[in-house]
């Protein structure tokens, strides 16, 4: 019990890092937020439970997959948010990258990549 409370704290102090760094500024919000450091806390966390080797680069492969669809939202959000407002934003940006996840799944499985 002790190690999911280590493992939530440390979790989301770095989400709290990124939104008080982003605050002072954006770049350096944007760069941490970019950075993979969920990923690699996964990974660490996955090796510290003793994990397959195989079950961690599985985690990291389908990260990398689950990762590329999600990337036209980042650039949806900027242009949509001064015209439909902030809420209006974030839910069409929740269907964006549903939609580009599913339109990419279907890409993918025709090279053996199943994300579905």
């Amino acid at each position: 019990m002790v190690w999911l409370i280590i493992k939530y704290l440390l979790t989301s102090a770095i989400v709290v890092a990124v939104s008080e760094l982003a605050k002072r500024s954006d770049k350096i919000g944007g760069l941490v937020a970019a950075l993979p450091l969920v990923t690699l806390l996964a990974l660490i966390w996955l090796q510290l439970e003793n994990q397959s080797q195989a079950k961690i680069a599985n985690h990291a492969w389908y990260t990398f997959w689950y990762v590329v669809p999600t990337l036209p939202m980042f650039l949806a959000f900027p242009v949509l948010l001064p015209r439909i407002g902030f809420w209006a934003t974030l839910l069409s940006c929740i269907a964006i990258t549903i939609v580009c996840f599913v339109v990419f799944a279907v890409i993918v499985r025709r090279f053996g990549i199943e994300l579905m």
